[in-house]
This record gives structure tokens, sequence and C-alpha cells, in this order.
């Protein structure tokens, strides 16, 4: 059997009517362009997933958003007139910037969003805590040298010029205050925000407090 039609075999029992919601996010898509003429569609873009009570779940490449599209496992929730289009032999598909599942998915707790550099520049809002010019690092405010922890309360972004400064130094050493108090963020859109560097601007609605 040619891979080709091992392909349309997976894609067919993802849209089967008990298939898992989600099992297309897994499947290779058959019948759709794979490699579009910018030659990145596939890798670059990424779309948002939402549950079916709009909570963020994941960004998805534009494959599996396609996949779970065509499958009826999501709807649009919000189109991108201006996005890629991919192309099959019936039809063309704009991937769009938002998608929502049509039946809810249960999501385990976890209490504690681990700390990514991507994470902590969306809590300080890729503000340096010292001066509140653009931060381009991440800062240790009791220096691993002398202590501190490697987490949410002792880390905070920092532009390079304060960073330098401040060096292995305690804050009462050079009269520093931070601006705000480093604390872990908390929701389920945070574990999401702690993987991406950029956003689309269309998720901003949909991720709350800390994607904006």
């Amino acid at each position: 059997m040619s891979q080709r039609r091992k392909s349309r075999g997976h894609l067919t029992a993802a849209c089967s009517p008990g298939a898992p919601v989600l099992a297309a996010q897994t499947l290779p898509l058959s019948g759709i362009e794979d490699r579009p003429p910018d030659g990145g569609v596939w890798g670059r873009r990424r779309v948002l997933l939402l549950n079916s009570t709009y909570e963020p779940l994941a960004a998805l490449p534009a494959r599996r958003a396609v996949v779970m599209l065509l499958c009826g496992k999501a709807d649009v929730v919000h189109a991108d007139p201006g996005g890629p289009v991919i192309h099959s032999a019936t039809r063309a598909i704009t991937v769009p910037s938002v998608i929502r599942l049509r039946s809810f998915v249960r999501v385990p707790y976890r209490a504690r969003v681990p700390m990514t550099r991507a994470a902590l520049m969306h809590r300080d809002r890729f503000r340096c805590a010292y001066c509140g010019s653009k931060a381009d690092t991440v800062d240790h405010v009791v220096p691993r040298s002398r202590g501190g922890a490697h987490s949410w309360e002792n880390c905070v972004a920092a532009c390079a010029g304060c960073n330098h400064r401040k060096a292995d130094r305690m804050l009462s050493e050079l009269g520093w205050t931070l601006r705000s108090t480093p604390l872990p963020p908390k929701g389920q859109h945070w574990r999401l925000l702690s993987s991406i560097k950029e956003l689309d601007p269309a998720w901003v609605r949909y991720l709350g407090e800390g994607a904006a």
C-alpha cells in the first residue's frame, strides 16, 4: 500500500463519528498540498485552539488545525482573510487564526505553571522590572551565586543595561527597588503563553491577562 493511501486511511479514521475529538491533531493530512509555494506555511503558522467553552488549549500547527476543520471537530472562531491559502484537489482553505472545538475536552488541573523565558516575559509585559524600559534578558533578583532560586518569585524581566549593572549584587546594595512583586501567574492560558514567544494579535482577547 502506498504512503498516500495509508495517509488517506488515517484521515478517514480520524474523521469517523467514533474517533476521539483530538485524534485529528496527530494525523497526516492527505489531499492537501503539504508544501505550499511560499515554502513555509506548515512550519511557521500556528492556530489557537479553544475548548468548546472558549478556554485556550494549545497553539496548533496549521496542518493539524486544517485537519480538525475538515473532520468537523472544530469551527472557525476568528478567520484571517490575509492568511495563507491551502489548496486541495477540490477546494481552497484559508488558514484561520483561532478555532474552537465542537465538543468539550476535560483538561487535567495543574497547580503551578512551568516557568519559561517566554512566559516570564509575558508576565512582566516585556518591561524591565527595574527601570521600565524594554526587557530582553531574565535576571535573578537574588543572584544564583548568593543562593537565589530559579523561580517565578525570584526571576524578572530586565533590560541588558540594568542586568549588567546589577551583576551579582543585591537590590539593597544598589538602593534599587522592584516596580512590582514577582509572583507565579495563574490560569490555564499561561501554559500556552509559556511556549510562545510571539502572539498573533487576534489571540489576545482569548488569552486573558498577560497576553496583551
